[in-house]
């Protein structure tokens, strides 16, 4: 039934599964000859994740609270050194077995009770999806305003941003549902030639603002306004909390993409190469260029595609604006719909493919209105960024205790999409998983507040007793899940494939 090699699994028979509730062309897994990413493969995804116009953002959004570039970018460096630990952890049983992020949460959650991961995930990254889509729009509504002229720029206004905004918006997100409609493989050829182009842009733009500045501007000069003590520190807690959640959504379905590697040496030097080094230099990057931006205009720009707005030759627009919507469709359909088509899927796996599934998510990102998520910095890193980071802590937590402690890397893949085999546990749900992330997910959000009144949350948090914690959310959830998951599968025992092995040969003895 399993065929084994150079530590990959594959099914000997995939007809096995072909009958199963639980299966459907783009769940099952992938055969041998079918992974094929190489090191270059996983590198280039990275490269065009981490280049969004979001990631740019993250610096000069530290900046704008108080802290210097230098400190921005430690900041941001540091957390994603932080977050490629999860990544590679739950990278493993992808690569090994072939199988999606939702299957693989089978074996801890359930046959069923997987769906709650799945689901959590899949709208983490549908906010995400509306945000990149609100981007890439804003990039369209600038190129055609540099040739329609005042008209287009300044149209009527609806909900407060012009209509032609919301018509390039539209336009926008059609674009990438076509990308995600023509399936996986697309997606990946698109990755490998799209990732270079918006570091050619941002590189353009520093270079070009820092002649025109006769230097890199106040800000690289300017010390922080924290210092290095103790206002420091307290704002470095959560910033860098909302710099691992960047990438949480990542470290829970990264399984979605290794599950096409050809071994695990591509995947995790590929990733490795790809992710830290790459957002650090182009979150440094865009510091630097906000920097010069107030030496040339006078205050500083924060957003790349309205600093390309700025320049007089209507070729450099187009050319750096369609280089920043290649690249945001290249983000946003890999890490934002990938994952969701597959955890949409999987909740009814006879009736929603993966293209139905990316639809479905492109649907729910315009509802979670991302026009809002992006409305100030609070918002976007300690809120957005806190909140969901630490729902996806606790799953991934989760997830590496069940995989990497309690199973020891031995999955039975035939049962992972068996009703009634080792991973049906209580009609399909396992508690333990659950239990243990609802408590982390008290502890973690249970004093969530905002520091100013303009926040969602209560100014002493809505439990202030757990309120320190909400500073700390990500490795709250995170160490919390892997930890009450191993304590609970220790404790109490669930009956794992080698467990009933165990007691089949007791009882025939």
């Amino acid at each position: 039934m399993i065929k084994r090699t150079n530590e990959q699994v594959e099914l000997a028979d995939p007809s096995s599964i072909e009958a199963s509730p639980l299966n459907n062309e783009d769940l099952a897994p992938v055969p041998l000859s079918r992974r094929t990413w190489t090191t270059y493969n996983y590198a280039a995804l990275w490269m065009g994740i981490a280049h969004g116009i979001p990631t740019y953002y993250l610096a000069s959004g530290l900046i704008n609270l108080g802290m210097s570039w230098y400190q921005a970018v430690m900041t941001v460096a540091l957390g994603n050194l932080i977050v490629l630990v999860p990544i590679l952890l739950n990278s493993h049983a992808g690569t090994k077995y072939g199988i999606p992020y939702p299957v693989f949460a089978r074996a801890a959650f359930g046959t069923l009770g997987a769906n709650v991961p799945a689901i959590l995930r899949a709208l983490s990254a549908c906010g995400w999806f509306g945000i990149q889509t609100w981007v890439g729009g804003e990039a369209i509504y600038i190129i055609t305003g540099a040739f329609a002229g005042d008209a287009w720029i300044h149209a009527s206004e609806i909900w407060g941003h012009p209509k032609t905004l919301w018509l390039s918006f539209a336009i926008f997100w059609l674009l990438q549902i076509a990308l995600i409609i023509r399936g996986i493989e697309s997606i990946r050829r698109f990755e490998n030639w799209s990732a270079p182009l918006i570091l050619i842009v941002a590189a353009f733009l520093l270079v070009w603002m820092v002649i025109q500045a006769d230097g890199f501007g106040p800000l690289a000069s300017e010390p922080s306004k924290l210092g290095w003590g103790a206002d420091f520190w307290v704002l470095f807690a959560p910033s860098l909390m909302g710099m691992i959640a960047y990438f949480a959504t990542m470290s829970v379905n990264i399984a979605d993409f290794t599950r096409f590697a050809k071994g695990q040496r591509e995947q995790v030097v590929g990733q490795t190469v790809g992710l830290p080094p790459t957002i650090t230099l182009f979150s440094m990057m865009g510091a630097l260029t906000t920097s010069a931006t107030i030496a040339v205009y006078g205050h500083a720009i924060w957003d790349p595609v309205e600093l390309v707005s700025r320049f007089s030759n209507p070729v450099v627009i187009v050319f750096a604006l369609l280089c920043v919507i290649v690249a945001t469709v290249a983000v946003n359909v890999a890490s934002n719909t990938v994952g969701p088509a597959y955890d949409f899927s999987n909740a009814f796996p006879r009736l929603i493919s993966f293209r139905t599934g990316g639809i479905i998510a492109g649907v729910i990102a315009i509802l979670m209105q991302p026009w809002r998520l992006l409305s100030s910095p609070e918002l976007y890193i300690f809120t957005w960024l806190g909140v969901t980071g630490a729902f996806l802590g606790g799953v991934a937590g989760i997830l590496i205790a069940d995989y990497w402690l309690v199973r020891k890397r031995e999955l039975d893949l035939v049962g992972l999409y068996t009703r009634g085999g080792p991973y049906e546990y209580a009609k399909g749900f396992n508690w333990r998983p659950l239990v243990a992330l609802g408590v982390v997910l008290f502890l973690s959000l249970g004093g969530a507040y905002s520091a100013n009144s303009g926040g969602p949350f209560p100014a002493d948090g809505y439990i202030p007793l757990l309120k320190p914690l909400f500073d700390y959310n990500w490795a709250v959830a995170f160490l919390g899940g892997l930890a009450l998951h191993t304590a609970l599968s220790k404790l109490f025992p669930p009956r794992t494939p080698r467990r009933a092995a165990e007691e089949a040969e007791r009882i025939a003895v």
